[in-house]
């Protein structure tokens, strides 16, 4: 960094202040591991490129295929009822753990560990099994007469089998997500509301889950995220029109697993990136005033002001350099001659500063 002083004037002024060089700082480290990733990222291209066996033509013809596209459907499907059902669980769950009842807390509870602590694939077997242990569902009077029954398979298809295994595994990790965001609200909102009177459904609603959506959308997403690539496990039911047995079935018939594959996983990037992107907006509406994602709005007059006296400043600095050597400005030059008796300095010339008015300050403090 250099610094520009100006010289001290002679009639004992303040100095101008340095103007500032600087100079950038160099990272020869950022730019020797840019040029290693762009090598690499090179290679890989050229090695995707030119191998034949990845099947670039299969690739391009089964990316759109009719079947694809349906496994496509099914799988945000699952997706979107997996998840609605895993939230309204969980936000469920979160309260009653949070309850001052033992009975729903230790629920909640169990809840928790029991969908938590075993395989999704296990439980998406089980509930594909549930018509094996329950063939038929009935309803009426306890140690009475039976109002009406129906049979397990016809309700509970190997979809809403999907849905229920997927949901309810995924509520469990959810319940601790929300009970995690709602616990990050300082407890003085809740009681600042309740003493303004408000209702504890309300506080709940309009003080406490806006501050707590900060904290829980975040990994809410990256669960969405996860759901999305866990409803490949569906065959375990079995669900049999999701993406990833489509693809299969059509990587079965051509013995070219590989492009297939390629297909499958381009999906499920093209899906992410969608999710990725309402995260991104998401985050940014409910972090606003707190994150550096959405900046405070600025008033434009005040913006144009600051920027119009950050542009200003130096040149009234440089003008005021200027004036302090030039030699127009009015400073009283004297001679020895001039001097009263016994104040004879040489041959030196001195500055005088101007006469002060009457009842300056420091004529009031000498008096």
């Amino acid at each position: 960094m250099k610094t520009q002083t100006a010289e001290p004037s002679v009639s004992g002024t303040a100095t101008a202040p340095a103007l500032i060089d600087a100079i950038p700082v160099r990272h020869p480290g950022r730019w020797i591991g840019a040029g290693i990733l762009v090598l690499l990222m090179i290679l890989i291209g050229q090695n995707l490129a030119t191998n034949p066996q990845f099947h670039w033509e299969t690739v391009g013809l089964y990316v759109l295929d009719i079947n694809v596209i349906r496994g496509v459907g099914w799988t945000l499907l699952l997706t979107v009822l997996s998840m609605a059902l895993a939230v309204g669980l969980a936000i469920l769950l979160a309260f009653m753990r949070q309850s001052d009842n033992p009975i729903l807390r230790w629920t909640s509870w169990f809840w928790v560990w029991f969908f938590r602590g075993t395989p999704v694939y296990t439980q998406l077997i089980f509930w594909g099994l549930v018509a094996v242990l329950y063939p038929k569902i009935a309803v009426g009077v306890p140690f009475g007469p039976e109002l009406f029954s129906f049979t397990t398979q016809d309700v509970l298809t190997a979809f809403w089998a999907a849905v229920l295994g997927l949901g309810l595994n995924e509520s469990a990790y959810l319940a601790e997500i929300f009970r995690a965001g709602l616990k990050s609200v300082d407890k003085g909102q809740m009681e600042a509301a309740e003493a303004l009177g408000m209702r504890k459904a309300k506080i709940m609603w309009r003080i406490i889950l806006p501050q707590a959506m900060r904290v829980i959308v975040p990994p809410t997403g990256n669960e969405t995220i996860g759901m999305l690539k866990t409803t490949s496990l569906v065959l375990a039911v079995p669900f049999t029109l999701d993406l990833t047995f489509v693809t299969n079935s059509l990587a079965n018939r051509t013995y070219l697993p590989i492009p297939l594959l390629i297909v499958s996983a381009t999906w499920y990037l093209f899906i992410t990136s969608l999710l990725m992107v309402g995260q991104h907006f998401i985050e940014k509406h409910y972090g606003k005033g707190i994150d550096n994602l959405a900046p405070v709005a600025v008033n434009p007059a005040a913006l144009k002001a600051a920027k119009a006296n950050t542009t200003e400043k130096p040149l009234r600095l440089l003008r005021r350099a200027d004036d302090d050597f030039s030699p127009r400005r009015n400073h009283p030059v004297v001679g020895p001659d001039d001097h009263p008796a016994g104040e004879n300095r040489g041959t030196a010339q001195v500055l005088r500063s101007p006469p002060r008015a009457p009842g300056h300050r420091h004529d009031r403090q000498r008096r």
